[in-house]
């Protein structure tokens, strides 16, 4: 599925929603009460307006209309992707409840995306309809920067593209690293164990005990996760979240039995890509599954958080892979968005932050100076305010 989504005029939405929902109306006939004061979205196939939806915003709730597909483009995900982006434009101005009219023959549309019923049925103009709600939760973090520390035989390094050849050793104690992050107010540690990646099991729990046991940075642990012993490892060491990778692409039976056995607070997806294409084995095999395909999958599993990494952005410094980003953003709108790999600076953030990411994974800009501790600390000072706003 190849389209875009834009914004247009409730004039450009009339013939569509004529045509599919009352192909014996005029155009006047199909308008709607406050149609013009409504957010109006067209989903495009190269210049050809394929789908369309009308978005009214009243107060903490919102309610779209006329959620129409060309015939012909019915059944390839144009209707989901509109309104998953409709969505996320009602979270993004405070509403916490989305909901419809809809029409009983579409409620098996309505209900895999988490919409419920609410009411009785009723008729109008000769059809059946009853109310489905979504509700959309309020961001209890508007963003946060997740410093990385990846581990090699107990060290802090780098690589680069993940190339076990290219790495550079920037502490001998990741403790000193970690107490220098919660010293500046972060709260959260991406801690990625490299020995255990390469080996197929955890190997650097040890540190992982160490950073738990003295600081409060909440932490995520990954790499070499591949049975429920490392699960269990990894969690008795103290982290609050397993990261894991290759076995939900190659085992996804067992990596959806830990998202119901620990619950999706507990599990992190780690999604590796080359392209579109997912990447397994320290990104050393490029799969045929396409990141959108995966993450639906996962999606429908439980899965609530996930980092994505673009192996050809990691450790280049050359910034982060925005557009790839933006269509998962307006794919899965409900995800908790973490994005990794390529950014170079404080401006590479703020974009990311801009087009709606949850948070930011850095390593090596601030290894090398790119994002300096002054800028750290002015971040994290004004996300601290913004989260008082929130609550």
């Amino acid at each position: 599925m190849s389209a875009t989504i834009r914004e247009i005029t409730v004039t450009d939405t009339l013939p569509l929603r004529r045509d599919v929902l009352y192909p014996h109306k005029d155009l006047h006939e199909v308008l709607v009460e406050n149609d013009g004061r409504g957010l109006h979205y067209g989903v495009f196939e190269a210049n050809r307006l394929v789908a369309v939806g009308s978005l009214f915003i009243n107060g903490a709730s919102a309610q779209f209309r006329k959620l129409a597909t060309a015939p012909d483009k019915q059944g390839k995900g144009y209707g989901k992707l509109l309104l998953r982006h409709m969505a996320r434009v009602a979270q993004a101005q405070g509403v916490t409840l989305l909901w419809c009219h809809a029409r009983n023959t579409a409620q098996s549309f309505y209900t895999p995306l988490g919409f419920v019923q609410a009411g009785d049925y009723f008729e109008r103009e000769h059809l059946i309809f009853c109310r489905m709600e979504l509700p959309l939760d309020t961001p209890s973090s508007p963003f946060e920067i997740i410093p990385a520390i990846d581990l090699i035989d107990g060290k802090c390094v780098r690589l680069t593209q993940g190339d076990y050849a290219q790495q550079k050793v920037y502490n001998e104690n990741p403790l000193e690293v970690a107490l220098y992050f919660e010293d500046l107010g972060i709260r959260r540690l991406h801690l990625v164990d490299l020995d255990g990646a390469k080996k197929g099991q955890v190997v650097n729990w040890k540190v992982l005990e160490t950073i738990a046991g003295k600081t409060r940075l909440v932490i995520d642990f990954g790499g070499g996760v591949k049975t429920d012993k490392d699960i269990n490892i990894i969690f008795e060491s103290g982290a609050a979240m397993a990261t894991v990778g290759s076995v939900a692409v190659k085992e996804p039976a067992l990596f959806d039995g830990w998202i119901k056995q620990y619950g999706p607070q507990k599990i992190m997806l780690g999604a590796d890509v080359k392209g579109e294409q997912m990447a397994v084995a320290g990104w050393l095999e490029t799969t045929e599954v396409t990141i959108f395909d995966f993450l639906t999958a996962r999606t429908a599993a439980g899965v609530q958080q996930v980092f994505c990494t673009d192996v050809a952005k990691d450790g280049l410094l050359q910034g982060p892979s925005i557009d790839l980003y933006k269509r998962l953003l307006e794919a899965f709108p409900h995800l908790y968005f973490i994005a990794s790999g390529g950014v170079a600076g404080m401006k590479d953030i703020y974009d990311l932050q801009q087009i709606g990411c949850n948070a930011v994974i850095v390593g090596k800009a601030i290894y090398e100076g790119r994002i300096t501790m002054e800028e750290l600390k002015t971040f994290v000072r004004r996300n601290e305010t913004v989260q008082r706003i929130y609550k």
